[in-house]
């Protein structure tokens, strides 16, 4: 029989190896982190308003959209053109009519044989041409469409970066997530591993048979595989993340833990009442959205009216200089009228006419849309944060349960069975507790973006630190 205090000794000395072994494992993940950039989530939101690849999109097609609203302006404000030939014949007409330009007419000029028969003459023309649209129907009410649709792009955009944000959060914490439960892994994992040792030791003595030892052992490796695993789940998380900013190649330093859930609740608890939406990006996006159809209606219908345009212009020509010799100039007014263009005009109503449908239909889908998220959001916030207490109660009752069950198995009450039973199920509440906080988190951020709000106000939460070991507590 083995002594007490040499047993006491062997004991430590297996779990201090044990522990010492897990600490080289990650040694070089923890080099690797000390180099990356420390991230918190204000700092990735601000990365995401900048550079992610959708508010990228959202944005360049927001200015392309308010650039093309200028383009109904050709049919409103005036055009000042420049122009400038040169133009050399012998058509009797253009002959005699350039050199009429000229001013440089004679009596000769009138003999029927050079009339018949002119010389090659050389002309250079210039000139300055203004052109003033009157009325122009069909430009005016097609300027108010094109405005409202640019200004719906621009709420597109802006509903665009909300749910960027809110991907932001999911993926900011889901690395955070990956991380913390990584840690919680491997604090099981250790507890596993004194298991086996406290096992082996006990077999040693007799006290228990070997196939205590081999089951603490088939434990310890189940939960090293699911460490493992969860490591690369980890790293996949932070790729992920720096992708959804934009950043692909840079790496970053996130939290080891999730926020507190004292601190979750504190923040995030008055969002459960039904408050009222703002005013909601996507509904105001598809509301301007119909207006501008609207108005492209009616810039189709105003096709039949007729049009009233003026212009003016001075003309210079010589035969050896551009603006040079004595100018003309003409002015005048043109009234135009097309009741009808071989059925162009019909088919532009007829489309217009649908996509005002098509544009009444999507804003009563995102109204309604938008109040279903309202109040989904509302029970889904209230769901997760019961889940959060459960969780957390869970944690505490597991926790004592194991050391419970520690406690008579040393005293040859229970088996190892029990014990790894009792391990196991610490160790997942813990896993449950950390996905339970992160579930409110993102539903909490859901919550505000379904509202009209910015789903970044979790950002707070970045002031209180947590302690990297919670997880082993």
């Amino acid at each position: 029989m083995v002594p007490q205090s040499l047993f006491r000794r062997l004991l430590a000395v297996l779990t201090l190896a044990g522990a010492y072994s897990l600490g080289g494992a990650t040694l070089a993940a923890q080099s690797a982190a000390s180099s990356a950039t420390p991230l918190s989530l204000r700092d990735a939101v601000a990365r995401a308003d900048a550079r992610a690849y959708a508010n990228r999109i959202a944005t360049a097609s927001a200015d392309a959209q308010s650039a093309q609203a200028l383009a109904p302006y050709r049919g409103i404000l005036p055009t000042l053109r420049a122009e400038a030939g040169f133009v050399r014949t012998t058509d009797p007409i253009a002959a005699f009519g350039t050199k009429l330009r000229q001013r440089a007419i004679t009596p000769a000029d009138f003999n029927p044989a050079t009339l018949n028969f002119p010389a090659a003459i050389g002309n250079r023309s210039a000139g300055l041409v203004i052109e003033q649209p009157l009325l122009n129907a069909d430009a005016w009410v097609g300027r108010a469409a094109a405005g409202d649709a640019a200004k719906a792009q621009r709420a597109a955009a802006a509903w665009t970066r909300g749910s960027t944000r809110t991907d932001v959060v999911r993926a900011y914490y889901g690395a955070t997530l990956a991380a913390e439960k990584s840690a919680t892994l491997s604090v099981g994992e250790r507890a596993a591993f004194a298991h086996v040792a406290r096992a082996k030791a006990l077999a040693d003595t007799g006290l228990v048979t070997r196939s205590d030892a081999l089951l603490a052992e088939v434990k310890a490796g189940e939960i090293s595989a699911q460490r493992i695993a969860a490591a690369g789940d980890a790293a996949h998380a932070r790729r992920a993340l720096a992708v959804l900013l934009g950043e692909p190649n840079s790496t970053y330093q996130l939290p080891t833990a999730l926020p507190e859930s004292d601190a979750i609740r504190a923040l995030v608890a008055a969002d459960t009442s039904d408050l009222e939406m703002t005013d909601r990006a996507d509904v105001r996006a598809a509301t301007l959205a119909l207006s501008a159809a609207r108005a492209d209606a009616w810039r189709a219908k105003s096709l039949y009216l007729p049009r009233l345009n003026g212009f003016a212009r001075y003309d210079w020509n010589d035969p050896t200089g551009f603006f040079a010799n004595a100018r003309s100039w003409t002015a005048g007014v043109m009234a135009s009228w097309s009741p009808f263009s071989g059925g162009s005009e019909l088919s532009e109503i007829r489309g217009t006419a649908a996509r005002e449908r098509s544009a009444r239909a999507q804003r009563e889908a995102a109204t309604a849309q938008a109040e279903l998220a309202r109040a989904e959001t509302r029970e889904k916030l209230a769901v997760a944060l019961a889940q959060l207490s459960i969780a957390e109660r869970a944690v505490a009752q597991a926790t004592e349960a194991h050391r419970i069950v520690a406690r008579k198995y040393d005293g040859g009450l229970a088996t190892i069975s029990e014990l790894l039973e009792a391990s196991a199920i610490e160790t997942q509440t813990r896993l449950g507790f950390s996905f339970a906080r992160y579930t409110v988190l993102v539903t909490a951020a859901e919550r505000r973006h379904a509202l009209g709000n910015d789903p970044a106000f979790l950002v707070a939460l970045d002031a209180p630190t947590s302690s990297p070991d919670r997880a082993s507590r």
